[in-house]
């Protein structure tokens, strides 16, 4: 922070600039840097999967199997390149979408004023303020006429805040409140103009400081991860003791250890599901350009399966439920209140919007004098033509002693001034002369329209005014007009959304820094339960952990919360069992965003603190884009489900087949190259047809599922393990046929494999819906089923009838009838399971 005595008039000078950003770093906040393609080139390869492939590649070549060798070497970058593109892709889309550039800021610079960049901002700069600019750090204003400044990104708060000059002795204090003389980085001018000695930038920000909170807290590994490295581990561990019992059998029983450790390779390749991290690449990659299109950026890939698992949304509410503009909702003349729902307005109502209009200043920042020249227009456009040609003649800005202001006009052919005056009620009833009797009349028009959670203004006027005008306010001889309701509007499809949520047993909790009045009314117009239950920022305060978790699950409001509690909030819900997420817009909102499960932030009002702490970011800020998001999750966790069904399906087969043969004590049937086949053609490819699959018409109306689910129940991975030992015994029985037939090795081979494959295409039409059978499934488009199950059979025919390929594969070719069987023999190893779900689904209806 930098002492407030060193203010000069004419600024720092260039040297003295430059030395001081060079000492207190540029000024912007610390993000999270993209890994380099390096770094993602070495995660990838640190998977056992690849060290195995690399392996392979070796004994082949101690073997002399050079093409085997060269092969594994191309599926090994194959592999490698698919991993890398997709984290490739993610990092240039965040990077793209990451539109956070610093403003630029009027600075005094050796006595000249310059426009620069607000990242070259340095404390005890000097900086001109004027309306619309934007704060770019924390200072201590010089000078002010009529300043008032936006915080709602610091406080919630959509009003703006009036600022003065400094004092002698002035202690910085947090954001928010009336006349004090302190701004923050963020912020943003809304009327008047002033300069401001510069005391903090960065990280010593307020900002900053909320930004810098961040690092404390710790992401949790999404569900999925944690389901998906439980069975990668228990596979991984089957694999290992294969391996090594593969090895020793070959080395102590036929001295070739070489041999045995390619046979227990095999195995392992087998065995471990190396598809499991390339259906997660596919899946939430997809998934995420699929959310793009629905502009909901994704920031961490991970999140978009916990979607489908939320079961409390926690919203605040400036920005977020509301538009964070202000709109004219009511006006009240002599005590008869009507809201504005036509183009028709009676003559005292046009007079009280016109005179709020002269009242306003003629270029408007502030959201209030937006608010009344739009009703204007719309609703009383006569009076914009009445008073053309006006003339401002004087401005009277509201101040500390009397928040009201009055504009002076001179008006075409008449020899008096018109006087337009708008301010806080009260004091519109000072500057009246106002009796008790009419004190009281107004007080009781102002609650009607406050409890509304309207926000309220009245106007006064005087018609003919002197020449002479007084140096204050308080000499104008006003006729008081009317009052004027404002409100922030809910946004278009917030209720719809609210609602669908509710449906799918999501709660809604809002969270927000307003008044409770305020927070009620805005919870009623989107349909929260119980929106007459509230809990203050004061009651938080005062209650400790139990007490807290006792009262939140009947409380959907929280009204003039502090940045900290609303960390404690989401915290008590997490307790509580609760898959949490928020959305926000603000730097107040960021370590609850991080400390979430799932963090939204707003993507054109977000600060760059919230976006750097979210998981998502709503690039239109349109909150029923979170609906779509969820059914999106819920439908991407349910294909991540059937297709690791699948994966672990699949692989019985596989270590059944490379197995078996050698505990008979006969040749190994499959090889490397054939298992390596299968995973770079078929199962990456199975991936993209899993994901296809469109969103079921129960999706938004089931219940999301319990936070300690295991990633696969008991029942669902007994079932896909019969799946895989049904494909093993029919894949099996093939091999026993062909070999009591006394067909050589690789005909045995040809006809073991193509049934394999065949039998693992059956098994993806299966498992592409656990309660559809794979007529119902047919039905339905997904254009990638057709292309990909055309390549593999494609495929297969190049390698049964292509002499070089089928010579690397080890295979004869087989005859029409032969293939014709293998098909048949592969299709009806799942029969069973279909009829299972013919049965299933009727019980459960």
């Amino acid at each position: 922070m930098i002492n407030q005595s060193e203010f000069t008039d004419k600024g720092l000078s260039k040297t003295e600039a430059n030395n001081r950003l060079r000492d207190h770093g540029a000024n912007e906040l610390p993000s999270s840097k993209p890994r380099s393609s390096f770094a993602i080139a070495l995660s990838v390869m640190r998977e056992p999967m690849f060290a195995l492939l690399i392996a392979c590649c070796v004994i082949y070549l101690l073997l002399g199997d050079n093409q085997e060798a060269i092969m594994i070497v191309g599926a090994v970058f194959v592999i490698i390149g698919i991993t890398f593109y997709q984290e490739k892709k993610t990092e240039k889309t965040l990077k793209a979408l990451r539109d956070l550039s610093s403003p630029k800021a009027l600075v005094i610079r050796d006595g000249i004023s310059l426009s620069i960049p607000g990242r070259e901002v340095v404390p005890g700069d000097v900086l001109i303020l004027s309306e619309g600019g934007r704060i770019p750090a924390d200072c201590i204003t010089l000078s002010a006429t009529g300043l008032a400044v936006d915080e709602s990104l610091l406080t919630g708060e959509s009003v703006a805040v009036r600022k003065t000059a400094r004092t002698d002795e002035t202690k910085v204090n947090r954001p928010g409140g009336e006349d004090t003389p302190f701004l923050f980085s963020g912020s943003m001018v809304v009327t008047g103009q002033g300069k401001c000695l510069v005391i903090s930038t960065g990280v010593n920000t307020e900002v900053g400081r909320i930004g810098a909170s961040l690092v404390a807290i710790e992401e949790e590994k999404s569900l999925l991860q944690k389901g998906t490295k439980q069975l990668v581990r228990a596979f991984a561990t089957v694999a290992i003791v294969l391996f090594m019992i593969v090895v020793v059998y070959y080395g102590l029983t036929k001295s070739s250890w070489l041999n045995g450790l390619l046979a227990g390779i095999t195995i392992a390749i087998s065995m471990i599901p190396e598809e499991f991290p390339v259906v997660l690449t596919i899946f939430l990659a997809l998934g995420a350009w699929r959310l793009a299109k629905k502009n909901v950026l994704v920031r961490r890939v991970s999140a978009i399966e916990s979607l489908g698992a939320i079961t409390a949304l926690c919203v605040d509410k400036t920005g977020t439920v509301t538009e964070n503009r202000m709109s004219v909702s009511k006006l009240s003349v002599g005590g008869k209140a009507m809201e504005i729902e036509s183009d028709q307005l009676a003559n005292e109502f046009v007079e009280l919007m016109t005179f709020g209009a002269l009242a306003s200043n003629p270029s408007h920042f502030d959201p209030m004098e937006k608010a009344i020249s739009e009703a204007e227009a719309k609703y009383a456009p006569s009076s914009l033509d009445q008073r053309k040609g006006f003339q401002l003649v004087r401005q009277y800005d509201l101040s500390s002693e009397l928040l009201a202001m009055s504009v002076v006009w001179k008006a075409p052919n008449e020899s008096k001034n018109i006087v337009a005056t708008k301010g806080a009620p009260e004091a519109i009833a000072k500057l009246c002369h106002f009796t008790q009797e009419q004190k009281s009349a107004l007080d009781l028009n102002i609650k009607e329209l406050a409890v509304q959670g309207l926000r309220v203004l009245a106007v006064a006027k005087q018609d003919k005014a002197p020449d002479s005008l007084p140096e204050k306010q308080d000499g104008f001889t006003l006729t008081f007009l009317g009052l004027l309701g404002f409100e922030d509007p809910v946004r278009a499809g917030v209720a719809n959304a609210v609602g669908d949520c509710e449906t799918a047993g999501i709660r809604v909790l809002m969270i927000t820094g307003d008044y409770p009045d305020t927070a009620m009314s805005i919870a009623r117009q989107i349909g929260l339960k119980s929106p007459d239950q509230v809990i203050s920022g004061t009651e938080l305060a005062e209650m400790d952990e139990a007490k807290l978790r006792e009262r939140i699950p009947t409380v959907n409001v929280f009204a003039r919360i502090l940045p900290e509690q609303k960390l404690q909030i989401v915290t008590a819900l997490k307790g509580l069992g609760e898959i949490v997420a928020m959305t926000g817009d603000g730097v107040n909102d960021a370590p609850a965003l991080k400390a979430a499960h799932i963090g939204i932030a707003m993507g054109k009002r977000g600060t760059d603190v919230a976006r750097e702490a979210s998981d998502l970011v709503l690039v239109d800020d349109d909150f029923s884009s979170i609906v779509q998001s969820i059914r999106l999750g819920r439908t991407i966790y349910r294909n991540i489900k059937n297709a690791m069904s699948y994966v672990i399906a699949i692989h019985v087969p596989l270590a059944g087949i490379s197995l078996f043969p050698i505990v008979l004590g006969m040749p190994p049937i499959l090889l490397p190259i054939h298992v390596v086949f299968l995973e770079l053609i078929i199962d990456p490819s199975c991936s993209i047809i899993f994901e296809s699959e469109h969103e079921d018409s129960e999706t938004m109306k089931d219940p999301p599922r319990k936070s300690n689910d295991p990633l696969f129940s008991r029942r669902g991975l007994v079932l896909s393990l019969l799946q895989g030992l049904s494909v093993l015994i029919f894949v099996l029985g093939m091999y026993a046929f062909s070999s009591y037939r006394g067909y050589g090795e690789t005909h045995i081979r040809a006809l073991t494999y193509t049934t394999l494959v065949f039998g693992n295409l059956a098994l993806i039409l299966t498992d592409l819906s656990r309660s559809k059978t794979i007529v119902q499934t047919l039905r339905r488009p997904n254009k990638p089923l057709i292309l990909i199950f055309s390549g593999v059979l494609v495929s297969i025919a190049v390698v049964l009838y292509v002499p070089p390929v089928r010579e690397l594969f080890r295979f004869s070719q087989l005859n029409v009838a032969e293939l014709a069987l293998c098909f048949v023999v592969g299709l009806s190893s799942i029969l069973w399971f279909e009829i299972y779900k013919v049965f299933w689904h009727r019980k459960k209806g």
